[in-house]
């Protein structure tokens, strides 16, 4: 049996499934997803379209909240838009780094979007301190924070990676495997994968840069 560790080694995109995600704004604009050539594709369609995605398309609500902390929530859009599944986990703020997907329920909870693109060349790193400011802010406050993207699976999944391990100072592969217990689906693309792993070395290089000389002279 494979240890998650190297799951996580042997991570490739190559093996990831072909998907597609549909997104319904409020306003009924379709937008679509696809995975295409390692590049995501994004594309309006009309209402009444077919489909165009080429694969076949799970349409039913993913209403799944991960409950990776009793205050921090991981879900797709579909959870994010559902106002009794929201009350249910008791949310009062939402984070949306979806792209195209309109925020359902203003009056209701505290926002903040950032549109992220599942591309694994997005430096979703840079997005870190803001999104990681407005988790903590729901903390302090008592409140419960949802994390959302599109599907749930991986743009939202490494934000709270991510976050654990700035907060709980935990490694890549502790962080992962407590966010994966909560959400199952969750598969960050290769290139998220990738920067989580390099956010882990800048995170253990700026550790080591903070002991004292004299404690490393110890060590070594």
């Amino acid at each position: 049996m494979h240890s998650l560790a190297q799951e996580i080694k042997a991570f490739s995109r190559n093996n990831l499934r072909k998907q597609c995600t549909r997104v319904t704004t409020l306003t009924g604009k379709k937008i679509i997803e696809t995975w295409k050539d390692a590049r995501i594709h994004v594309e309006e369609v009309e209402p009444s379209g077919g489909g165009g995605c080429g694969y076949v398309q799970d349409l039913s609500s993913d209403l799944q909240v991960g409950v990776v902390k009793p205050w921090l929530l991981l879900g797709s859009q579909d959870a994010a838009r559902d106002l009794d599944t929201l009350r249910k986990h008791k949310v009062t703020h939402i984070l949306n780094v979806a792209y195209g997907v309109e925020n359902a329920f203003l009056s209701e909870f505290t926002y903040k979007n950032i549109s992220i693109l599942d591309l694994p060349e997005t430096n979703i790193l840079s997005y870190f301190p803001e999104c990681f400011e407005f988790i903590e802010q729901a903390r302090i406050k008592d409140g419960v924070v949802l994390v959302h993207c599109n599907a749930g699976v991986s743009r939202a999944a490494t934000i709270v990676i991510g976050f654990l391990m700035n907060s709980e100072e935990i490694s890549f592969t502790s962080a992962f495997s407590l966010v994966k217990n909560a959400r199952p689906s969750i598969c960050p693309n290769s290139g998220f994968m990738e920067q989580l792993r390099t956010y882990q070395e800048s995170k253990e290089s700026n550790k080591y840069d903070k002991i004292p000389e004299v404690e490393r002279d110890n060590t070594s």
